[in-house]
């Protein structure tokens, strides 16, 4: 690794590549297609640039990667790219991204893994955060990074540093899961059975670690493995439980085995989602409000006054309604990790939730955890007799439609449609993220936010009562699909 020829400029095969960056560099992360949009050249490029652009030369970067066939490799050329410019690199190897972010939180250190999170397996993608966890977006270095990649792509190679970066190993998931437990203590609920479908992601990796008995000692829990074995080429269901497709082995094996409670993660094991007895989702808002008060006890126990927990606008009007409850101050923010963290950090906030089922924690650096949640959840669950269903009905006292796409070609026209036929009406508009609009009496909201990536209208509504919600939800899809 040290040789002279190691130490000369680093030759990139593709002198002035054909790949466009653009097309794999996202607003939070990168990801693309294996091969295509992201290739050995293009990572280790990419390597350099991010030691360049953060100034780490002489620093340590962490990298790992999740199960998919590409993620070795592209680790390797990251490194590559990476001690070229001068950083040591510090390999964890086969992580989750939430273990990539507990690890650049303790060591307080930046890092990488490679993932496409949900995405199907002909991708891969980058995560990357600063040191202490702190998230890199399009805002906040992104773009940069893109700039200099790009730069020695047509330039045809990596400029060696004065002196070589080093390569070394460590393995981090016995500390990672030490660390959950340490946050939520588990060994005192009630016996639980529990059906965890993995989607053959990280997970399948992770919940032995932390909720078995791999490495800790056991927990009043029964785990009932699915899809355990990790392979990126995903061969019994897509590995994304936002889709209702992908949680009906999840559902029908809790029922199937009499189980308390189903977990359900995505590829990389940063979003979980919740299943009851029943065999019935329990939406992420419902989880969001469980956890807040689960923190916001904690918090208020420990002296703090008036505890901050963050929500997206699109989270159901209950988890703002039990936060004020609790004693604590709601704030509300655009949908997006990175918008997320950043008000999580500005407000000092305990706690975050998204309706996609990420959530965030103080204690775990600000950064998204889909196990402390599911944690939490089996806490919650275990200190009391109830069964999952009644716990969550709680926190679920409204109706809600949802997240519905639209095909629309015109998205701008199609938003115009909608506000000027209920701002006749005097209904009330907030441009948090998209358009939000909440009738006067308060009984009913709905909001539509384009994609980013796609021409999607995204409808979200809620209402106080099934048939008010039905009626709002077929009122808006008409005037957007018209």
């Amino acid at each position: 690794m040290q040789g002279a020829a190691r130490n000369r400029a680093y030759r990139l095969h593709q002198v002035n590549s054909a790949i466009d960056l653009s097309a794999s560099f996202k607003a939070y992360d990168v990801r693309g297609v294996v091969g295509e949009t992201i290739t050995p050249d293009s990572v280790r490029a990419v390597g350099a640039a991010f030691v360049d652009v953060l100034g780490l030369q002489g620093q340590t970067v962490l990298v790992g990667g999740d199960m998919r066939p590409s993620s070795p490799e592209f680790i390797k050329d990251f490194a590559d790219g990476a001690t070229a410019r001068g950083a040591n690199v510090l390999l964890l190897d086969l992580i989750s991204t939430d273990e990539l972010y507990y690890a650049c939180g303790v060591m307080d250190m930046p890092g990488v893994t490679f993932t496409a999170s949900h995405n199907p397996a002909q991708y891969n993608g980058i995560k990357m955060a600063r040191a202490g966890a702190v998230p890199i977006s399009a805002d906040s270095g992104l773009k940069d990074i893109q700039a200099r990649a790009e730069h020695y792509l047509a330039e045809g190679s990596i400029p060696a540093a004065a002196v070589r970066g080093t390569i070394s190993v460590r393995d981090i998931l016995a500390d990672y899961a030490g660390y959950l437990r340490s946050l939520v203590d588990l060994s005192g609920i009630r016996p639980l059975k529990v059906v965890v479908d993995a989607g053959n992601g990280m997970a399948g990796m992770t919940t032995p670690a932390v909720l078995g008995d791999t490495i800790l000692p056991a927990l009043p829990l029964e785990i009932v493995p699915l899809y355990f074995e990790l392979d990126g080429s995903f061969p019994n269901h897509p590995a994304n439980p936002l889709e209702p497709e992908n949680l009906r082995d999840l559902q029908a094996a809790v029922v199937a085995h009499g189980a308390d409670i189903g977990l359900a993660f995505d590829g990389d094991a940063d979003r979980c989602f919740v299943i009851d007895e029943k065999g019935e989702p329990v939406s992420p808002s419902a989880i969001t409000a469980l956890v807040a008060r689960r923190e916001i006890g904690r918090a208020r126990a420990a002296g703090e006054q008036t505890p901050v927990v963050i929500h997206n606008c699109i989270t159901s009007r209950a988890v703002p309604e039990l936060v004020e409850r609790e004693g604590g101050r709601a704030v509300s923010t655009r949908v997006g990790h990175s918008f997320i963290k950043a008000v999580m950090a500005s407000e000092q906030a305990i706690f975050g939730g998204e309706h996609s089922a990420h959530y965030y924690f103080r204690d775990f650096y600000n950064a998204d955890t889909g196990m402390l949640a599911a944690m939490h959840v089996l806490a919650a669950l275990g200190e009391q007799p109830r069964a999952l269903s009644d716990l969550a009905r709680e926190y679920e006292p409204y109706f809600a439609s949802g997240e519905i796409n639209s095909v629309v070609e015109d998205v701008p026209a199609a938003v115009a449609r909608v506000r000027g036929e209920f701002e006749r009406e005097g209904v009330s508009t907030d441009a948090t993220d998209g358009l939000t609009f909440t009738s006067d009496d308060g009984k009913w909201w709905f909001n539509l936010r384009p994609s980013n990536t796609e021409p999607f209208l995204r409808l979200n509504a809620e209402a106080e009562d099934l048939p008010t919600m039905e009626q709002v939800r077929d009122r808006v899809l008409k005037l957007v699909r018209s």
